[in-house]
C-alpha cells in the first residue's frame, strides 16, 4: 500500500486502468530508472497479454480505481435497459464522444455507450468503426461485471445480453 498517490492498492487487486480496462496489480515494487528509485504498480492485463509498469505517483491522475462495487454494478446493469433514442449527430462526433465515455474508465459510462450502440447493433445498420467502439465497451464492461460477480465472462456476457434484450 501507498500513501504518496493517496490510493491504496496492493498486490492482488483488481484495478481499472481508464485506457485498458481491468488488470491485476502483480506487484508493487521499485525499480531504478535513470539512476532514480521509482515505486511501481505492476498491472497484468492477461486477456491483452499485455503488463503496465505505473509510477505510483502516477496511479491519481491516470485514473487508475478499484473494481466497481457490486452496488455500483447493479446501478450501471439497470442503465443497460432505459429506452433511449439513438442520436442524430454526426458519427464522428458521437464515436469521439463514446471513445471519451469507453476511456473514462466509469462503468456508468461505458453502460450509455452499449445502450446507445445496442440499438444499431439490433438493427444491423452500424458501420465497422460502430462496431468497433460497440464490442471494445461490451467488452470491458463484461470483464468488470466477471470479477465483480466472480463469474466467468461468458455468463457475464449472457446476463449483460439478457438486460439489453429486456431494453
Amino acid at each position: 500500500m501507498t500513501k504518496e498517490a493517496d490510493i491504496s492498492f496492493k498486490e492482488g487487486d483488481f484495478v481499472v486502468y481508464p485506457a485498458h480496462g481491468v488488470g491485476k496489480i502483480v506487484s508493487v515494487g521499485s525499480q531504478e530508472i535513470c539512476g532514480v528509485a521509482v515505486e511501481l504498480f505492476v498491472i497484468e492485463f492477461n486477456k491483452d497479454h499485455m503488463v503496465l509498469k505505473l509510477p505510483v505517483q502516477k496511479a491519481k491522475t491516470a485514473g487508475l480505481r478499484h473494481i466497481s462495487t457490486k452496488d455500483e454494478m447493479e446501478e450501471a446493469l439497470g442503465a443497460l435497459t432505459v429506452k433511449t433514442k439513438r442520436k442524430k449527430a454526426m458519427w464522428s462526433h458521437r464515436a469521439q464522444e463514446y471513445e471519451t465515455k469507453i476511456n473514462s474508465g466509469s462503468i456508468g459510462h461505458l453502460a450509455d455507450v452499449i445502450r446507445e450502440l445496442h440499438l444499431c447493433q439490433v438493427s444491423g445498420d452500424q458501420s465497422y468503426s460502430e462496431r468497433q467502439i460497440y464490442q471494445t465497451a461490451f467488452e470491458r464492461f463484461v470483464r468488470e461485471m466477471a470479477v465483480v460477480e466472480n463469474i466467468d465472462e461468458d455468463v457475464a456476457s449472457s446476463k449483460v445480453c439478457e438486460k439489453l434484450n429486456v431494453a
